[in-house]
């Protein structure tokens, strides 16, 4: 006899993982740096559960809240995270959040998963670049862009 508290594990599921910026460019003319985003921490594994249609722009993540620790699950800017990849999520909490959100999540199995992640970096950096276009880095400058290896060269000496 099983007890009643012990619930079936949910079956493990291929999602899309990324990570939030470290630092995002804000304000006027985007001078000012904001380390993550308002509910998460820079540099958190979220993981991606869906997106809305239109583009991309903004998609469903579930992950660890800035100020709890606890899992939440909430629409962000595909332009805030990075390093996208296909994951096998095995996660109670972040299966259980994927079942209860109708965020219409759009990949099935591995293979969707690497080709949507794929796709999602794209856009991400895509999103990055058009925001702030035609508009002049802080210096020094320590935003996603400037510290990958596309922008190194726009990284001013400390």
């Amino acid at each position: 006899m099983t007890s009643p508290l012990a619930s079936p594990l949910p079956e493990p599921l291929w999602l899309i993982a990324a990570n939030v910026v470290r630092r995002r460019r804000y304000g006027d003319g985007g001078q000012e740096l904001r380390p993550g985003t308002k509910a998460y921490r820079g540099g958190t594994k979220v993981y991606v559960i869906g997106a809305r249609p239109g583009g991309h722009e903004q998609v469903t993540t579930v992950g660890p809240g800035r100020h709890t620790g606890a899992y939440i699950t909430l629409d962000m800017a595909t332009r805030h995270l990075h390093t996208f990849r296909a994951t096998l999520v095995r996660s109670p909490a972040v299966l259980r959040r994927e079942a209860e959100n109708d965020a219409g999540r759009v990949w099935d199995g591995r293979d969707e998963a690497e080709e949507n992640a794929a796709r999602l970096e794209g856009l991400a950096a895509a999103y990055r670049a058009a925001r702030w276009e035609g508009v002049a880095h802080p210096v020094p400058c320590l935003c996603h862009p400037c510290l990958t290896a596309a922008g190194a060269e726009r990284v001013t000496p400390a």
